[in-house]
């Protein structure tokens, strides 16, 4: 079963006897309350008590009522887990101990119960006879159970609290001498004075106490009342005493009290016989914390060289840093400023709600800017009140040391605190040293990170280049470029825009997440913006990194996208600018030095390939032009060989219509005499007589040969050619009429495709009927055994030539290769054994020519022929 102190049940009684939710008897050490005894304070109670006790409002309160001797009461707030409405304090006299009391209301004889509760708390807790002796050892022998040894801020406020309990007092302070100047490292009731620096030369009565080291004593009213400092006095304080702690004839440190009245001989002989004693203790205690401390500072210097210096880049570099000068100042204000190679950026890292954040600045825009140049630590305050200082806003004292490496400054380290002078000389020389590591670090660190980034992203650019040197196409390499840009680096938009012929940036491409927006919105303005980012590169050539573009007069908006950070780069081949790459992102500070310099490799390969696209171009239209200007010879140099074609056939029609007509006069006398003779003989014979067949051939092969002959004469014969204008359908429709009977009886179906709207041409109608006759009957013979006969008519043009074309179509067994260029040769024919005499489509080919037309023949044996007819309109 655990053992009750005799506080806790005094506790426990008082509290089941007046019905209060909790008690307990509280302690103030080192600045700070803490819970000594208590009864019902829960577990998720206590920690929310020492929080509202810890307010600077409820600290001076409970002090208050310590240096009063009164008991107090004040409202809990509604949200409080506390399980009361007020609070009622009940202090111990001559200690800094008070009891506190959770209650709805207290009644006067609850309080008077109360106060008889503290009373016997009271006694347990009396000064026996040598305080000073309790004290010192309390100094150098501290309750291991509840505290590390040679705790400064404790060992100082125990000194202070024995001050307190042999006197009653308003306020007061300990301050421990450095070189000229007194640090407050205690304070009771005197919130105002925590970690003031106070200058002995600055303050007469302290300057006379430190050169004579004997307790002054100063009344309101006297001369030296306006010299003292007089932080933490309330308005009806009266008297102000320093008692100086001196080891020899050496000042260590002194402690101020102030009171509403005078100190009677007793409390000052207990003051001083208590400074006497308690001063080789501070001193003692005072020299092992500084011991302490260099040897946690050394400490630090060794984690630095094993923690940090092993981070393989500059993010967990400064991570580890910042958590190590936390853990050794007690603050996580810390800031860590990398200048980028060309010093006009600067690489940020602070730590913001427990997360590292790092961001890009502008040098000239950094609050850090004038360390930078001044080039040596300063403190916060030694700065012109133009410099925007601190770096946190809730920041009261800090230190700024420069980053040296190699006679160049490449960033700072800042280390801020919330706490007023919260940074002595050895701190200052520590965070130097650390500072003097860290430039190296992170010089090398940075390098390697950059040699990293550069090689990283070049692979990108490589994957790019090889996706986009074939292209020959303007286009092409805009829009590949800008999508592979944006998917391959992540970008929100990129844009890339190439010259046109006329110098205008009229060829683009875009990608990312935001490129239909900006493709939507530059449609109703010009691009690139004049005046704008985009507009001043593809103007001046110069390439633009801007990481916050409100503080840019440059940047021009676009309805619809708004950025916070771009890079834009000139694609140039020499002095000639042939377009842009534009990056945006909405995030500010969202590019680095190492993706400027990328996208400037890029820049110089596209110079490349947009250059060689514009020559391929020009060579595809040279190349194109000579494919025209020999189509153009080829037909020319065609056309030649049908006009000689056409000259040697004519030359041939002609010899053979001379040779034709001196033949058909010679025979055509003998043929009469044939024929007549035999028809004589023919006519004398009986129809039973045995030579009448032998007679008849005789006379058929008479009027075949005549008809040869008759033939010839018309071949020979030059007619004169009666021409008007007509129409080519209505030829067609007459020869239908002529050969119908004929068609339907070889078996052939026909079918007639005429256009109506056929314009007339000026043709000798007999004649182009004969054409079109010869055509149907050679087609019909073709056509043995029936097959399909197909006429056309169609207006056409021939060499920029209107006129109108008519073609006629079987399905007969075709004319071989090797016959189809003898074809429209006089006697030629494939027909010998029908009959066929070979001048029919000589004939036809005579009329067409003189019609100054053409006519074709297209044919495959087996599949039949097409020819085809072309008459000029005039």
């Amino acid at each position: 079963m655990p053992v009750i102190s005799n506080t806790e049940y005094q506790l426990k009684e008082a509290s089941l006897l007046t019905s209060v939710a909790w008690s307990a008897l509280v302690e103030r050490e080192a600045g700070k309350w803490r819970v000594v005894n208590h009864f019902r304070l829960g577990k998720k109670t206590r920690p929310v008590l020492i929080k509202f006790l810890a307010k600077a409002e409820v600290d001076s309160w409970l002090c208050g009522a310590l240096s009063g001797g009164q008991s107090r009461s004040v409202s809990l707030p509604k949200s409080s887990v506390m399980d009361a409405e007020r609070l009622f304090a009940f202090p111990l006299r001559g200690v800094s101990r008070v009891v506190l009391v959770a209650a709805g209301q207290l009644s006067s004889e609850m309080q008077r119960l109360w106060r008889l509760v503290v009373s016997g708390i009271q006694t347990e807790t009396e000064v026996g006879d040598s305080p000073a002796a309790s004290v010192a050892a309390s100094l150098l022998v501290p309750d291991l159970d509840s505290e590390s040894p040679y705790d400064l801020p404790r060992a100082l406020d125990r000194a202070l609290a024995s001050f307190i309990r042999l006197v009653s007092v308003q306020g007061g302070w300990l301050g421990v001498r450095r070189g000229d100047s007194l640090e407050v490292r205690a304070q009771w009731n005197a919130a105002a004075c925590k970690d003031l620096v106070l200058a002995l030369d600055a303050h007469t009565p302290l300057r006379r106490m430190s050169r004579n080291l004997t307790p002054m004593a100063i009344k309101r009213g006297d001369d030296l009342w306006k010299e003292i400092p007089n932080k933490g006095l309330k308005s009806n304080t009266r008297l102000w005493v320093c008692v100086p702690l001196v080891i020899g004839q050496r000042l260590i440190g002194t402690v101020v009290l102030w009171r509403t009245g005078e100190f009677k001989g007793e409390e000052w002989k207990r003051l001083t016989d208590l400074a006497t004693q308690i001063s080789p203790a501070v001193e003692t205690i005072i020299t092992f914390a500084e011991m302490a401390g260099h040897l946690r500072r050394l400490a630090m210097l060794n984690d630095f060289a094993l923690t940090v210096s092993s981070g393989r880049s500059l993010d967990q570099i400064a991570r580890r840093m910042f958590a190590l000068l936390s853990r050794a100042f007690g603050t996580e204000l810390i800031v860590l400023c990398l200048s980028s190679p060309d010093g006009h950026a600067l690489q940020e890292y602070r730590v913001n709600d427990g997360n590292m954040i790092s961001a890009l600045h502008s040098v000239e825009d950094h609050a850090i800017a004038p360390v930078l140049k001044k080039e040596q630590k300063v403190r916060l305050g030694e700065f012109e009140s133009t410099v925007a200082l601190p770096l946190y806003a809730n920041a009261a004292s800090g230190i700024y040391v420069p980053l040296r490496y190699r006679g160049q400054t490449i960033g700072a380290l800042c280390v801020e605190s919330s706490r007023a002078n919260a940074f002595n000389a050895y701190d200052e020389s520590l965070i130097a040293v650390i500072a003097s590591h860290l430039a190296s670090l992170a010089d090398y660190t940075r390098l390697r990170d950059e040699a990293e980034g550069r090689a990283r992203n070049l692979g990108l650019i490589h994957e790019v280049v090889q996706q986009v040197i074939r292209l020959t196409e303007p286009r092409e390499v805009a829009e590949i470029t800008a999508d592979l840009l944006a998917r391959y680096f992540a970008y929100e938009l990129a844009a890339v825009f190439i010259a046109d012929a006329q110098g205008a940036l009229t060829i683009g491409g875009f990608g990312g997440a935001s490129p239909g927006v900006v493709k939507r919105a530059i449609k109703s303005v010009e691009y690139p913006v004049i005046g704008g980012i985009t507009g001043h590169v593809f103007e001046t050539g110069n390439s633009i990194l801007v990481n916050d573009v409100l503080h840019d007069k440059r940047y021009k908006p676009i309805r619809g996208w708004q950025a916070g950070s771009e890079m834009c780069v000139a694609i140039r081949d020499r002095d000639r600018i042939l377009g842009i790459i534009d990056v945006e992102s909405s995030s500010q500070n969202s590019f680095s030095h190492n993706d400027f310099i990328a996208l400037e490799s890029l820049a110089g390969i596209l110079a490349a390939v947009i250059t060689s696209a514009d020559q391929y171009q020009r060579l595809q239209a040279t190349i194109q032009q000579l494919q025209e200007t020999e189509m153009e010879l080829n037909a020319r140099m065609e056309a030649q060989r049908l006009a000689e074609n056409r000259l040697v056939q004519a030359a041939k029609l002609a010899a053979v219509g001379e040779m034709a007509a001196g033949i058909a006069h010679e025979l055509n006398n003998p043929l009469t005499s044939v024929s007549g003779f035999a028809e004589l003989v023919l006519d004398s014979m009986s129809e039973d007589d045995e030579s009448r067949p032998d007679m008849e051939l005789i006379m058929r092969e008479a009027r075949r040969a005549r008809d040869v002959v008759r033939r010839l004469l018309d071949f020979s014969r030059q007619t004169e050619s009666m021409r008007a204008s007509a129409s080519l359908n209505k030829v067609v429709e007459d020869v239908f009429t002529l050969s119908r009977h004929l068609i339907h009886t070889s078996g052939v179906e026909l079918t007639m495709e005429l256009q109506e709207d056929l314009p007339w041409v000026q043709m000798d109608e007999n004649q182009i009927k004969q054409v079109l006759l010869n055509l149907v009957h050679n087609a019909l013979q073709a056509m043995p055994e029936g097959g399909e006969l197909e006429i056309k008519t169609f207006a056409s043009s021939r060499v920029g030539r209107p006129g109108v074309t008519v073609s006629v179509r079987d399905t007969g067994v075709g004319i071989p290769y090797e016959n189809q260029t003898r074809i429209f040769e006089p006697f030629f024919t494939t027909r010998s054994d029908r009959g066929g005499t070979g001048l029919g489509l000589s004939v036809t080919y005579g009329i067409v020519t003189d019609h100054h037309g053409e006519i074709e023949l297209i044919s495959q044996p087996g599949e039949g022929s097409i020819f085809t007819v072309w008459l000029p309109q005039s």
